[in-house]
């Protein structure tokens, strides 16, 4: 099996094709050829009689989560600095501890530790925030390639208002930039994202150029968007013109321009919310980062009922955790709180929180997310308790959510290719 991509899986199934529901098949079957996903049924196909069938009878498979909001050189900072708001944050650690990885060695140190332990939570799709640093930035793909993980990363850009060893002269992080963009535009699962780190920390001049990167390549783009009111009145003051803090993207091709993640997107206005929905931009919930730093909460609800596309970012290392089940909790209960002051937002139900970690995102990299014909296989097998094994494959999902950990799954998949087995 270990290097096959063809096979029938046979174990308890469930997958959200919209977010409204779940679909669950105890003792199910899944045909996956040459790594895409050709049929579900409750009967054994007849496939089973010419592939390898994999019985995991007794174990919950689902779709791979997708994280689409990380800092990777931020892994080493995980949980330091929780008492601080964004900007002092980001002065007191994160800007501290980014200069490390203009030294190649200290990256061939951190990643490999990263992207493992992304990897073990069950994230299987990604879009991820490297550093100024092209060196650093070309390793972190290569590990991510050779792990076998579907990504997008970018080379952040900075050429302002940020710690001078973060700072780069404009035309050479222009130059590293499109360096880049050639280089991993055409891998099978790791490319590149055009990522300005936010409004503040560009300039007008590399704004205009990543615009036309983005659409010389058609390369998709991430950044932040009104993740804190200091923030926000920053922008104000740097980008007088624009109406909105959005606005200053949109001006310079990107925001929406080429499929666009907006991580955070707390405090927007009515107006701001349908401009996205129009655009079709990506919201970026990362709930459990927007409470570390007391960001505010997202209104979700809100989003969702005006057409936006909301999906789930761990946000590490503001967010203190890359497992992609507690970023699903506590979503849930941030919609939660915000009905207790907003009745009308009612709050997430399971079923659309998971959907947000593992369709919606899945989809930004094209068919992968869900168990339909076509989709990518890209799955997780984790233990089911004892105690758990006569409940419906919907509350076996609940209690892995809710009461599981990492520890639970047992092997990770993309394209029907293992990326993790923990019991060898």
């Amino acid at each position: 099996m270990e290097n096959q991509d063809s096979f029938v899986l046979h174990g308890n199934l469930i997958y959200t094709p919209d977010r409204n529901k779940f679909i669950s098949l105890k003792d199910g079957y899944m045909v996956v050829e040459n790594g895409t996903i050709t049929s579900v049924s409750a009967e054994k196909p007849a496939m089973a009689d010419s592939l390898p069938v994999k019985d995991c009878q007794g174990k919950l498979i689902m779709p791979g989560f997708a994280d689409m909001h990380l800092h990777a050189p931020q892994y080493i900072q995980i949980g330091m600095g929780m008492d601080y708001k964004l900007l002092d944050w980001l002065d007191g650690y994160t800007f501290q501890e980014e200069p490390k990885f203009a030294d190649p060695d200290y990256a061939r140190k951190i990643y490999p530790r990263f992207v493992d332990e992304m990897t073990a939570c069950g994230t299987t799709s990604s879009a991820i925030f490297a550093t100024i640093h092209p060196e650093s930035t070309d390793i972190l793909c290569d590990i991510l390639a050779q792990k076998g993980v579907r990504a997008y990363v970018g080379k952040v850009n900075m050429d302002t208002n940020s710690a001078p060893a973060l700072t780069e002269e404009t035309a050479e992080s222009l130059k590293a930039t499109e360096d880049f963009i050639q280089k991993w535009q055409n891998h099978p699962l790791v490319r590149p994202i055009i990522t300005p780190r936010f409004v503040p920390s560009v300039t007008a001049e590399m704004m205009t150029g990543l615009g036309q990167f983005a659409e010389k390549y058609q390369v998709p783009v991430q950044s932040h968007l009104s993740e804190n009111p200091g923030e926000i009145e920053l922008v104000k003051k740097l980008f007088p013109q624009d109406q909105y803090y959005m606005s200053v993207y949109d001006r310079f091709g990107l925001f929406g321009q080429t499929p666009t993640l907006m991580a955070h997107c707390i405090h927007l206005s009515d107006a701001e919310i349908a401009i996205m929905a129009d655009k079709g931009v990506y919201a970026v919930h990362c709930p459990a980062s927007n409470l570390n730093l007391a960001s505010g909460l997202m209104p979700m609800r809100k989003m969702l009922n005006a057409g936006v596309k909301v999906v789930l970012g761990s946000d590490i290392g503001a967010g203190h955790t890359l497992y992609m089940p507690h970023e699903i909790v506590r979503a849930i209960e941030v919609s939660k709180i915000r009905s207790i002051e907003h009745p009308e937002e009612t709050p997430l139900k399971l079923s659309e929180a998971f959907y947000l970690a593992t369709k919606a995102g899945g989809e930004f990299f094209g068919q992968s997310g869900s168990f339909e014909t076509g989709w990518s296989a890209d799955f997780l097998i984790t233990d089911i308790p004892e105690y758990q094994q006569e409940r419906s494959v919907d509350e076996q999902l609940q209690n892995f959510i809710y009461h599981g950990t990492a520890q639970d799954i047992q092997e990770v998949y993309v394209q029907g290719r293992p990326v993790k087995n923990t019991r060898k």
